[in-house]
């Protein structure tokens, strides 16, 4: 794996990602962008804000890690080069496109780093409050606001009945073999919320909710946050226990505790 000093230097760079994409995304919040359906039957919107994001945080790969494999939401991925395809960056230009076109600000851009196929580097920017969450393998997770960066940590919850359990819309479980145990795990949690997309995982990670279960993640939705969760002492894994970069299913959680119980249920 990269060393400190290394991934030290990618931070930054990510930091710099983050910065441009912020300054062609924040311009067309609440600003009436152009939406465009990418379906032909349903609704997933794309926006210029998503589209020209990504293009500006490729364009400086592109400049200062050349050999880099790249995977986004919104364009082709580009495959790194022989000898430095250990490392692959994995964007999310708008993560959260219907609360951006709703004027809700719980919407975030998301930048991983992969080395041999596993996240080592997370950042969540959601420009509009002025919050960047990020973390780096080893190195601990932080949250930079008003230009100051603070440690976070997950908070503890052993048990569902305590939990404040949050995830995308039920509507990622209704009329799927899922819908069933969501219910359980719902009914089970003290409080259930809703919405929050990407900036759910970042409040696990803040130590203000204890859990976030969905299905039907892309990799660009989940790779960045699993960073920033683990290291602020969280854990997260698909339904049955394990890696979820992938995409697919999802349980992120700040105390194992809870994490296990959770797992139960929704495999029981």
């Amino acid at each position: 794996m990269t060393d400190a000093p290394a991934l030290k230097e990618l931070l930054a760079f990510a930091h710099q990602l983050a910065d441009a994409a912020a300054g062609t995304s924040l311009p067309l919040f609440r600003n009436a962008p152009d939406i465009d359906n990418k379906l032909t039957d349903g609704f997933d919107p794309v926006t210029a804000a998503d589209r020209n994001a990504e293009v500006a945080m490729r364009a400086l790969i592109e400049a200062h890690y050349p050999d880099h494999a790249i995977t986004g939401e919104e364009f082709d991925n580009k495959t790194g080069e022989a000898l430095v395809t250990a490392f692959e960056w994995v964007l999310d230009p708008i993560d959260g496109t219907r609360a951006f076109i709703s004027g809700m600000p719980t919407w975030g851009t998301l930048i991983g780093l992969n080395q041999n196929d596993r996240p080592v580097l997370g950042m969540m920017e959601q420009p509009f409050t002025g919050e960047r969450y990020f973390a780096t393998a080893g190195q601990g997770a932080f949250l930079r606001h008003a230009d100051k960066s603070m440690a976070i940590k997950t908070r503890a919850c052993a048990r569902v009945k305590d939990a404040v359990l949050a995830t995308t819309t039920p509507a990622l479980f209704i009329d799927t073999p899922a819908e069933a145990a969501w219910h359980k795990v719902a009914a089970a949690a003290k409080l259930t919320r809703y919405g929050g997309d990407c900036y759910n995982y970042a409040l696990v990670a803040l130590g203000q909710i204890d859990a976030v279960v969905e299905q039907g993640l892309k990799d660009v939705d989940i790779q960045a946050l699993i960073p920033i969760v683990e290291e602020a002492g969280g854990i997260v894994t698909d339904w049955q226990g394990g890696p979820a970069h992938k995409g697919g299913t999802a349980i992120a959680c700040g105390d194992r505790a809870v994490h296990t119980q959770l797992k139960d249920m929704l495999n029981g």
